[in-house]
């Protein structure tokens, strides 16, 4: 059964996953006329991706101050797009992969010269780190989940009765701890997506960040069509 947070964001995440979509539409548009849309026109239409997104990581951290829970099983999403999840989130290190995918394709108007290489060299391996970091802080969490001490307030906590008292304030205090701990470790994930998000639309031109932010865009919405028709089927079958 879905809670209140769960609700409320299922509802904005169809509204903004449907809002990308149009946007996907304009930014095709632009790919397809980019020799005679001016460079105010790509920068008006990258200015409403970048704060399009902007918006999600807003509602979500308003979200997970309240629940950070339900976005490590959200049930906004399909199994598919789940499965592409890194800390909550799309992996960083991942737009560089699409960059070297897209680059093999582009045009010979929107390639990439070479101080635009170097620089996007340099943010990989920033971004890298930075991933690292947060998974190191990842693994420190599981390791106090682990610990003697939360072992033993979990132990209290499984008493027929629940707990009442000292124990039940211990076990509350420690639950809280460690939610306050993983909300951090998400927006730090997400601070990271972000700034790499950031920095390659700051290294590239417009021309090439509109075909940036449109395969960017193309990818999350098939994923969603794909994942909604391959659960819609397994479910029909297994009805």
């Amino acid at each position: 059964m879905r809670n209140r947070i769960e609700e409320k964001f299922l509802e904005f995440y169809e509204s903004w996953i449907f809002q990308l979509e149009q946007y996907l539409h304009q930014l095709l548009l632009a790919h397809n006329n980019i020799n005679t849309m001016s460079e105010i026109e790509l920068r008006g239409l990258i200015s409403k991706l970048t704060t399009h997104h902007k918006a999600y990581y807003t509602a979500k951290w308003a979200a997970i101050g309240e629940d950070v829970l339900a976005f490590f099983g959200p049930v906004w999403l399909n199994p598919l797009e789940k499965s592409c999840f890194w800390l909550t989130g799309w992996k960083p290190s991942t737009a560089f992969r699409m960059l070297d995918r897209l680059r093999k394709s582009w045009r010979p108007t929107v390639v990439l010269v070479e101080a635009q290489v170097r620089r996007l060299e340099e943010l990989r391996v920033m971004t890298r780190f930075d991933e690292e970091r947060v998974e190191t802080e990842m693994e420190r969490y599981q390791v106090a989940m682990a610990d003697r001490k939360m072992v033993e307030l979990a132990r209290l906590g499984c008493h027929v009765g629940g707990v009442e008292g000292e124990s039940a304030v211990l076990v509350e205090a420690a639950v809280k701890g460690l939610a306050t701990r993983l909300e951090k470790m998400v927006k730090a994930a997400d601070c990271v997506r972000l700034k790499t998000l950031k920095g390659i639309l700051d290294v590239l031109a417009p021309p090439q960040c509109v075909e940036f932010l449109a395969a960017a865009a193309a990818f999350q919405v098939q994923l969603r069509r794909w994942g909604n028709e391959r659960h819609n089927v397994t479910h029909s079958y297994g009805s």
